[in-house]
């Protein structure tokens, strides 16, 4: 033991030592791209003639880093942000469920109330001004039972709502996990059949196979807290101990067989025989192996409501995606039935996501009698990282439709004209709010922040009722000419459609002059 427990604390210290490594190099890369990037903000400002730039003073007066384990998004990485949010959002409406929201601040007691988890000592908790004990909420699924409950009356069943919340946790940060991050959950309220938990991991597997991931890459292993219990008491755990032992259960995969057996032994104060059976069980990697390890010990209920999920996804279609594994029991209390939880195949990231049956959460709330339920959570780190290892980060540029530029300061007021109507139509403009002192500054402005158009509000033009409109990223013609089309100050609510039907006039063309020739 004295061996085994110095070796775990070398392989911990080694861990710790190479986080550490990790956290350094980081944080010296970003103040080499800060500096990067301040060097070519000065370069820029210099070929832009004197514009407006910022210095920063060394040491600053205040920490500019944000919190440690959190973010700040700036706008290029709160474009990747965005574009995973409305995938979420396009799943769960593809799926049929509803959004909704609540505020960030819950009463502690809404999470002390479930016993035997870690996450009562990872809360963000203080007491108010006015006495109450609060915490930012670490999770979401609470927070969905106190709402379902608060209009049980008027609810109808089952529901199927979605969220992407902002929770908060105070633990150790790693890859793919912060002390801060967002969550898709997605939960059914009031359905008792495993269609439910069926339903739920399609969402899953359909998100996934909308970022590009397939099934090679991720897996989603299945098993049974109900399963589980019933083995474990029918080797002497008691139900006072069955949470505590989970949590412990639900560390195979970190820290290994042995340790895991170790803290039930030393922690806990199961026998070591007992710990061994827990670890054979454990190692099981189908349903009927782990019925005919247990026999008689296992809940035959659910051992059927495993085969019946396994049956309904092969129908659903999403069969491959899904293993048996035994030593996934969740880390929260609460689970009661199946629980699943999602992982890379290839072994470098933590879980992705996570869920099951908690048909006991809304009793603990005030509901009268037992409402089945179920759900999972998918933190949006985790998938960042998954989506760099896999090369599929999108590309998402700046970009805008159209950039209206005044020739001077004495044609501000009608370039302003010239964007309301524009806008008016229903088009995005970047308005450009100083006139540049060369057009070539005008056309660099456009291009940094992706313009499709520029649109140039000068003197000879607006005479006439017109303004000039060029075609910044035109790929229908080279002839510089044809990139640029006049238009009446009247028609700029339609701007769009004469630009359309000006570009496919030259392509066909253009198309019958090659054909011509």
């Amino acid at each position: 033991t004295t061996t085994m427990t110095t070796t775990t604390t070398v392989d911990k210290s080694e861990k710790l030592l190479k986080r550490e490594a990790e956290k350094a190099a980081k944080k010296a890369a970003k103040e080499a791209e800060k500096e990067a990037k301040a060097a070519r903000a000065l370069e820029r400002t210099s070929a832009r003639g004197g514009a407006v730039s910022i210095t920063v003073v060394s040491p600053t007066p205040v920490e500019l880093e944000p919190c440690s384990g959190t973010r700040d998004w700036y706008p290029d990485e709160f474009r990747v942000q965005r574009w995973i949010y409305e995938k979420f959002r396009a799943c769960a409406k593809k799926t049929g469920f509803e959004e909704y929201d609540a505020p960030v601040l819950e009463r502690q007691e809404l999470y002390k109330r479930k016993a035997g988890e870690e996450i009562t000592g990872q809360m963000y908790a203080f007491t108010d001004q006015e006495g109450v004990e609060v915490t930012l909420r670490p999770e979401m699924t609470p927070t969905l039972a106190r709402m379902v409950l608060g209009r049980a009356s008027s609810t109808m069943l089952p529901l199927k709502w979605f969220s992407i919340p902002q929770c908060w946790r105070f633990e150790t940060t790693q890859r793919g996990r912060k002390r801060e991050h967002y969550q898709w959950n997605m939960d059914i309220i009031g359905c008792k059949s495993v269609s439910a938990e069926t339903e739920l991991l399609f969402a899953v597997c359909e998100f996934f196979k909308s970022i590009g991931i397939t099934s090679a890459d991720v897996g989603i292993k299945v098993n049974s807290r109900k399963v589980m219990a019933s083995v474990l008491d029918s080797y002497g755990i008691t139900a006072e101990k069955f949470a505590p032992v989970c949590v412990v259960m639900d560390k195979l995969d970190k820290i290994g067989p042995d340790a895991v057996k170790e803290e039930l032994e030393q922690t806990h104060g199961v026998s070591a025989e007992i710990a061994s059976k827990i670890i054979a069980c454990l190692a099981c990697k189908t349903v009927d192996e782990l019925q005919g390890l247990c026999g008689e010990g296992v809940d035959q209920a659910g051992i059927e409501e495993l085969k019946r999920l396994f049956t309904l996804a092969e129908d659903y279609g999403y069969g491959d995606w899904l293993i048996f594994d035994a030593s996934v029991v969740r880390g929260l209390a609460y689970y009661t039935g199946i629980v699943f939880e999602g992982f890379d195949r290839a072994g470098e990231l933590r879980a992705i996501c996570g869920g099951g049956r908690y048909d006991r959460l809304l009793s603990l709330y005030g509901s009268v009698t037992e409402v089945p339920a179920c759900g999972f959570g998918f933190g949006d780190c985790v998938l960042v990282e998954l989506l760099k290892d896999k090369g599929l980060m999108p590309d998402l540029p700046k970009a805008i439709e159209f950039v209206v530029a005044a020739f001077n300061d004495d044609m501000q007021g009608k370039a302003m004209k010239t964007a309301a109507l524009i806008r008016d139509g229903g088009a995005d403009v970047d308005m450009l709010l100083e006139p540049k002192k060369k057009v070539a500054n005008t056309f660099d402005y456009a291009n940094r922040v992706g313009a499709r158009y520029i649109v140039f509000v000068a003197p000879s033009e607006w005479e006439n009722d017109m303004v000039r409109i060029k075609d910044l990223r035109a790929d229908y013609t080279e002839n510089d000419e044809e990139k640029q089309l006049d238009v009446k100050i009247s028609d700029l609510g339609r701007v769009r459609e004469i630009l359309v039907a000006h570009q496919a006039t030259v392509a066909t063309n253009n198309s019958m002059g090659a054909l011509a020739v």
